[in-house]
C-alpha cells in the first residue's frame, strides 16, 4: 500500500514541529516537502527532535505549490496567510486535500470545521478543512454538553503558555516580560470569542492571558442554566457526550495544566455548581500545540483518507 504524501506551508513554528514528528512516526503518512523561508536548505532533523529523516526545508513559490506532489497539503501559517495559497491551487484547479490550521477559513461554511468530537456527523468527504483554533477547541469541549440549558453568555478565563504567541518575538512570548506575571490581552472580540460562538452558536465571553510556562492552555468557563441541575446530572451528561471518545478525559477533580503538557487529549473537570443549580462552572486543559493544533490535524487527515480517526496518535 503506497504511502499518502503530505506537504507542510510554514514548518518553522512549534505547531509544524509537532506535525512534522506525528507525521513521520504514522505508518501510512510520509512528508512530500516542508516549506520555511528562514531555513531553506536546512535538514529537518537539524532543528526537529525526535525527527530522523532525511527531509530538507525548501522555500517554493506559493504559485508552484500546486506543482509538488502531494495527496494533502497543510497550512501552517499565521492567520491571513492562506487564503492566497488556498487561491494558487483553485486557480489550476488542483484538488489536494488542504487542513488550514490558522483562522482564515474557520467562518467559511464551505469548509469543514473539523472538531471531529462535535463535528464529525457534518464530515461528507470535504477536501477542505478548517482547523479550529486551541482555545476554540477546549471551550467548545468544555461548553457542548450543556448547549441547550444555557442561559446568557458563557464567561471563559484563559491561561495559555507563550508557544502559543508563536516564534515570531513579541511581548507575548518574550520570558522575560512574562517573569512573574500574567499578561491579558485581546479581552474583547478575540478570534476565538467569534469562533466559538458561531460554531456553538451561542454567546461566549472570552478573556485569554499568556502565563510564563512554554506549553498547555487552560480556560474556566462560567456557565449561567435555565433550569436547575445537580452533579450528578452535570456528570451524566458530560460522560455520556464524550463516551467512546478517546481524546477527551472527564475527571472528577480540576484538571491542571502542568499535566496535560504533551498529551493530546483534553481534560474537562473542577464542575462546581452554585447552591441554586443555575450557575456550573468547568475547567479545561489542552496541549494548544496538539490537540490545539497538530493532533486536531492528524484527526482531519485520518478522516479525509478514510483511515482510522487515532490512527498514528498515541492514546
Amino acid at each position: 500500500m503506497s504511502a499518502l504524501r503530505v506537504g507542510i506551508v510554514g514548518a518553522r513554528g512549534y505547531v509544524g514541529g509537532e506535525l512534522i514528528r506525528l507525521l513521520a512516526a504514522h505508518p501510512r503518512f510520509e512528508l512530500a516537502y516542508v516549506t520555511s523561508r528562514e531555513l531553506v536548505g536546512q535538514p529537518l532533523a537539524a532543528h526537529i527532535a525526535g525527527y530522523a529523516g532525511d527531509v530538507h526545508y525548501t522555500s517554493p513559490a506559493y504559485e508552484d505549490l500546486p506543482q509538488l506532489a502531494a495527496d494533502a497539503v497543510v497550512l501552517a501559517l499565521p492567520n491571513g496567510k492562506a487564503a492566497h495559497i488556498v487561491q494558487q491551487f483553485d486557480a489550476v484547479g488542483a484538488d489536494p486535500v488542504i487542513i488550514d490550521l490558522s483562522a482564515d477559513h474557520r467562518f467559511d461554511p464551505s469548509w469543514y470545521y473539523g472538531l471531529p468530537e462535535l463535528t464529525r456527523a457534518q464530515y461528507a468527504g470535504q477536501r477542505r478543512i478548517s482547523n479550529p483554533g486551541c482555545y476554540a477547541t477546549a471551550m467548545q469541549l468544555a461548553i457542548a454538553p450543556m448547549a441547550n440549558v444555557l442561559d446568557g453568555p458563557v464567561q471563559c478565563f484563559g491561561v495559555s503558555g507563550y508557544s502559543g504567541a508563536g516564534t515570531t518575538p513579541s511581548d507575548k512570548n518574550d520570558v522575560e516580560l512574562l517573569r512573574d506575571n500574567l499578561m491579558p490581552y485581546a479581552l474583547t472580540g478575540h478570534v476565538h470569542e467569534r469562533e466559538v460562538s458561531k460554531h456553538l452558536g451561542h454567546p461566549v465571553e472570552f478573556m485569554p492571558h499568556v502565563a510564563p510556562h512554554f506549553r498547555g492552555l487552560t480556560i474556566t468557563a462560567n456557565l449561567r442554566l435555565s433550569i436547575a441541575f445537580d452533579i450528578e446530572e452535570v456528570f451524566a451528561r458530560y460522560r455520556g457526550r464524550y463516551a467512546g471518545e478517546p481524546l477527551v478525559r472527564v475527571l472528577d477533580e480540576a484538571p491542571w495544566v502542568s499535566r496535560i503538557a504533551g498529551a493530546h487529549h483534553v481534560e474537562l473537570g473542577g464542575f462546581t455548581l452554585s447552591g441554586d443549580g443555575k450557575r456550573l462552572v468547568v475547567v479545561a486543559t489542552e496541549d494548544n500545540l496538539l490537540k490545539g493544533a497538530a493532533t486536531q490535524a492528524l484527526q482531519n487527515l485520518n478522516m479525509a483518507f478514510g483511515l482510522d480517526e487515532f490512527l498514528g496518535i498515541p492514546l
